[in-house]
């Protein structure tokens, strides 16, 4: 299984003479923006669950914990990516907290206002249909990475998915400040674990740190790396 390059960007290319960026700016529904600062969360886990926030810039993070209060990061979205959208689905409240990683701007939609264009408008449905096909993909290649590839790999692909690597035609090089402890709970793999394979990129050119985590396409080597 390819782990970077997939189909979910053809799905969405499928749909690449819409834009989303554009139609969510418009007039045309009820929305309204948002902004927050770095560490600053977007809503809690068990908040009530009515819109779906659509990212302009910047970027969030989504993590879970548990009974135990042991935290895990189950997603690290940036711009063109929606979320909360399982309001749409029956959820009444938020399995996740959402935190932005970055100075972040949103729009927020209401559950039902979203449901009203979804039905009304052919073009963005469409759109946010393959962008969900998309994201169940990219799911699915999570559990196949968590659950078959060593740590290592699950790194590597971490940070090249968070320059948006195989989602658009020019990825970022440049990263926020990603903390290692937020990496390790992407990964599941200790602090320790990541500090040592951090090291490991940057000796060899893969990483380096110059105002930001620069991140070397060639470090998709590591993953394809059998």
């Amino acid at each position: 299984m390819e782990p970077i390059k997939s189909c979910s960007k053809e799905i969405l290319n499928k749909r690449s003479i819409f834009n989303p960026r554009a139609y969510l700016a418009s007039g045309g529904f009820a929305r309204k923006a948002a902004k927050h600062q770095r560490s600053e969360k977007v809503y809690s886990q068990g908040d009530p669950a009515t819109s779906v926030m659509y990212i302009q810039k910047g970027g969030v993070k989504m993590s879970v914990v548990n009974a135990a209060g042991k935290e895990a990061v189950v997603a690290m979205l940036g711009p063109g990516d929606f979320f909360g959208e399982g309001c749409l689905a029956g959820q009444h409240v938020r399995m996740a907290t959402a935190t932005a990683i970055a100075p972040t701007s949103l729009l927020v939609i209401e559950k039902q206002e979203l449901i009203r264009v979804l039905h009304t408008e052919r073009a963005f449905s469409d759109y946010f249909v393959a962008y969900m096909l998309a994201r169940n993909i990219r799911i699915e290649q999570d559990l196949v990475d968590q659950l078959f590839n060593s740590s290592e790999k699950r790194l590597a692909r971490a940070l090249l998915l968070l320059t948006r690597y195989g989602m658009q035609d020019k990825p970022e090089t440049v990263l926020p400040n990603v903390s290692q402890e937020t990496l390790s709970e992407m990964i599941g793999a200790t602090r320790s674990r990541v500090n040592f394979f951090m090291a490991k990129f940057k000796k060899l050119g893969f990483i380096k740190y110059d105002g930001g985590l620069h991140i070397n396409p060639s470090l998709l080597n590591v993953v394809l790396h059998e």
